[in-house]
């Protein structure tokens, strides 16, 4: 047998040290004033591509609000308000598939189902009262479920439910994703506007924020099909999402009226530590990083109130804050683009240790 020349075992070892390289963990937030989409590698703390839907062929008002990733890291979702649509990228940001949808708002990813579950923006007036069930790997429209309530926005998926709260009334219900029955729940208290869930990664638990109320709301999921108020939990003003940290220890929850972003400990259920920094400015979004590590909050630098989607009332451009977890310490801006908002990151395969530091 003839042995292989040097060179080319070198471009065989080559080859495969880089095809057994993993993938750099991405995250993608839309910049709902400029039509575009940020994409931040987690690693390196950096934008490393704009995503201008313009170019893609929608208008300079496509509004793209909020995004998904899928585990792996192979394709990613986002909402188009002012589009009318529901969007399919890969992993090298093509757009692969598409669903028309009037004002679609928030999405969430099944964690076990090939289904992709969409509410409503915040935007309209008068939306229409149902959430969307697509299919994600052919992005087919499978039903509109009528949830009967106004201005259905919160969202959340979780075993065999969806939850989807109300922005105009004091109710949130759970829908049966194997049937659609939906059952709803009256919310205690004054006018909350519950803006968006979060839901505890053993399952247990499901949050609410009021923004309006300045209370995040706990429900226990001990009953599934009927969540079951806990507690209420005082915050700053304009809670308005929130994340549970992988190791269940801490909800982090932006304050959007209040600058801040709180770090509520669920082993008192109380408010432990309050997050101040200049680079806050309408703290929007959150996003759990894959390594336990870091969660990043997304800021408007908008000059109107917490549900004014129309934006163009530009303080400044927006930005991505990667805040420390174990010291809560601002430790990397990222500057995007105007009225940053959802972000979306894959969820770890395995739920990561709880570091000490940060890297």
């Amino acid at each position: 047998m003839t042995a292989l020349p040097p060179w080319f075992l070198l471009i065989g070892a080559l080859f495969v040290a880089g095809a057994s390289k993993p993938a750099r963990a991405r995250l993608y937030v839309t910049n709902q004033d400029d039509a575009t989409i940020s994409v931040i590698d987690m690693t390196t703390k950096r934008v490393i591509e704009t995503i201008d839907l313009q170019k893609l062929g929608f208008g300079p008002t496509a509004k793209p609000h909020h995004t998904q990733v899928e585990p792996d890291g192979k394709h990613w979702y986002a909402t188009l308000i002012g589009a009318g649509k529901v969007l399919k990228f890969d992993a090298a940001n093509r757009i692969v598939g598409s669903v028309d949808l009037e004002v679609p708002g928030l999405i969430a990813l099944h964690p076990t189902r090939d289904l992709l579950v969409v509410a409503r923006s915040m935007s309209a007036v008068n939306p229409p009262r149902r959430i969307a069930l697509i299919r994600r790997s052919d992005m087919k429209l499978l039903d509109e479920i009528d949830i009967f309530f106004p201005r259905p926005h919160a969202l959340v998926t979780s075993g065999d439910y969806a939850y989807v709260a109300s922005l105009g009334v004091n109710q949130l219900a759970s829908v049966n994703l194997d049937d659609g029955t939906v059952s709803l729940v009256d919310v205690e208290g004054p006018q909350h506007t519950l803006t968006q869930f979060a839901l505890s990664p053993d399952g247990r638990w499901l949050t609410a924020t009021g923004s309006t109320s300045n209370q995040l709301l706990v429900y226990s999921l001990k009953d599934q099909a009927k969540p079951a108020l806990a507690r209420t939990i005082p915050m700053e003003k304009g809670p308005f999402e929130a994340g549970f940290t992988w190791d269940g220890r801490w909800i982090v929850v932006t304050n959007l009226d209040a600058n801040a972003v709180t770090f509520v400990s669920t082993a008192s259920w109380k408010p432990e530590h309050v997050v101040r920094d200049s680079s806050f400015q309408q703290p929007h979004g959150v996003g759990l990083g894959p390594d336990g590590a870091f969660v990043y909050v997304s800021n408007r630098f908008q000059s109107g109130g917490a549900h004014d989607h129309e934006g163009h009332k530009a303080t400044g451009a927006g930005n991505v804050v990667a805040i420390c977890i174990p010291t809560q310490a601002v430790a990397a801006v990222m500057p995007t683009g105007h009225y940053t908002a959802g972000i979306g990151i894959a969820a770890p395969k395995k739920r990561p240790t709880a570091p000490q530091q940060c890297p």
